[in-house]
C-alpha cells in the first residue's frame, strides 16, 4: 500500500515551473492550431424531409455488403460523433470492412418544429429514410443501427414495422429507464414536463447541455480543463480536444412536443418495460422484434448504465439475441482507440454471419 503523496517546497516549485513552461508553449501552439472541423469521411445527401437529411458515406472502395446499414443517432447531439476525425471514426471502420453506411441527420429544430411529435421522428423521418433505402435497393428490409436515444427511436420503429428491419443493432441504448443507477432518470422522474414545455416551447440546447455536464461536475467542469494544461504544447492533442469540445456544445434545441412525450412515456413511464408507449395511436411492444438483435453497451456508461441496456434481452421476441459489452464510457465507445479496434469489427462480423 502506498502512503499519501508528500509535497515539499522543491516539488511544488518544480511543478510551478513545469506549468509555466506549458502555458508559455501554449501561446505558440494556439497560434498554430488550425480551424477544427469534423467529419473524416465524404458523404452525400440522398434524401430529405424538411430539415432531416439522409446521407450516404463514401469510402475508399465500393461496399461489399448487399444490405445497407442505416445509423440513427440521438436528437440531443449531432451525429458526426460517429465520424469525428480520421482516427476516431466508427463509420470509417465500417466502410473499411465493406459495409454500406448511411446516417440520418435530424437537423436543428426551430420554432416551426415546436409541435413535432414522436410519431414524426419515428414513423415519418426514420420511416421515410428506411422506405427510401428499401426502394433504392429494391429489398423488403434493411439493417438498422440505433444509438442512445436514436436506439430507443429505432426500437420503436422496429417493433412497429418488423418486416422492414432485417437486422437490428442497439448501441448504448436505454431500455429500462428506472434502474437505480440512472441519475438522469431520477432527475426527470418528478419533472412537471407539461409546465416545462408550455413555458419554454422548444427546449434550449444550452439547458440540456448544462444538465448533462452536471451529472459529472468535477470531471466535466474542472478536471478536463485542468488537464488541458498538459497538452498545450501538443498541437494535435489540442486540436483533438477542441474538436470534442465543439461537438459537446454543438447541440440542437429539442422540439417541445416530442420532448414532452419522450420524458413522459420513457423516463417517467418506463414504457418499454411497463408498457404505455404510444406512437401515433399504436402501442409499442418489443416482443414484436423478431429479427436478429445485437445489443452493445458500455460498462462505464454514466448516461445509459449497463443494466438499462441489458434489459432488452428479456423483452425482445427474437431467439437470435447477442450482447456485447465494451470497456469504456458513453463517449469512449465512439472515439477511444479500443473502440476503433473492437466496435466496427464486432458489428461487421455479426452482420456478415447473418448475411450468408
Amino acid at each position: 500500500m502506498t502512503g499519501p503523496i508528500q509535497f515539499t517546497p522543491e516539488s511544488l516549485a518544480q511543478e510551478a515551473m513545469r506549468t509555466q513552461a506549458k502555458l508559455r508553449a501554449g501561446l505558440d501552439t494556439l497560434r498554430e492550431v488550425d480551424d477544427v472541423d469534423y467529419g473524416a469521411t465524404r458523404k452525400e445527401e440522398v434524401w430529405r424531409d424538411g430539415k432531416v437529411v439522409l446521407y450516404r458515406y463514401r469510402g475508399e472502395t465500393a461496399p461489399t455488403a448487399k444490405v445497407p446499414l442505416l445509423i440513427a443517432y440521438a436528437l440531443v447531439n449531432r451525429p458526426y460523433m460517429v465520424d469525428l476525425q480520421s482516427d476516431k471514426s466508427i463509420v470509417r471502420g465500417l466502410l473499411e470492412r465493406g459495409e454500406d453506411v448511411y446516417i440520418l441527420d435530424w437537423g436543428y429544430p426551430d420554432r416551426s418544429d415546436r409541435y413535432l411529435e414522436l410519431e414524426d421522428y419515428i414513423q415519418r423521418f426514420l420511416g421515410g429514410a428506411v422506405d427510401y433505402l428499401r426502394g433504392a435497393y429494391r429489398m423488403e428490409s434493411i439493417n438498422l443501427l440505433g444509438i442512445c436515444q436514436g436506439g430507443a427511436f429505432s426500437l420503436c420503429y422496429s417493433a412497429l414495422n418488423p418486416s422492414k428491419v432485417r437486422n437490428f443493432i442497439a448501441m448504448v441504448t436505454p431500455v429500462d429507464f428506472h434502474t437505480s443507477d440512472n441519475m438522469l432518470s431520477n432527475w426527470t422522474r418528478n419533472l412537471d414536463v407539461d409546465q416545462f414545455v408550455d413555458t419554454l416551447g422548444n427546449v434550449p440546447a444550452d439547458l440540456m447541455n448544462w444538465c448533462y455536464l452536471t451529472l459529472k461536475p468535477w470531471r466535466l467542469f474542472v478536471q478536463k480543463y485542468v488537464g488541458l494544461v498538459d497538452i498545450l504544447d501538443d498541437k494535435k492533442a489540442l486540436e483533438d480536444f477542441l474538436r470534442m469540445e465543439k461537438w459537446i456544445f454543438d447541440s440542437p434545441d429539442q422540439a417541445g412536443e416530442a420532448f414532452r412525450q419522450f420524458i413522459k412515456q420513457f423516463y417517467q413511464g418506463n414504457g418499454f418495460v411497463k408498457g404505455g408507449i404510444d406512437i401515433g395511436g399504436r402501442a409499442v411492444d418489443l416482443g414484436y422484434l423478431d429479427m436478429p438483435v445485437l445489443n452493445i453497451y458500455a460498462e462505464q456508461d454514466h448516461l445509459v448504465p449497463p443494466d438499462a441496456s441489458r434489459a432488452l434481452r428479456d423483452l425482445v421476441g427474437t431467439t437470435d439475441y447477442t450482447e456485447l459489452s465494451f470497456k469504456g464510457g458513453h463517449i469512449g465507445i465512439y472515439v477511444s482507440s479500443r473502440a476503433q479496434r473492437e466496435v466496427p469489427s464486432a458489428i461487421h462480423d455479426w452482420l456478415e454471419q447473418r448475411s450468408r
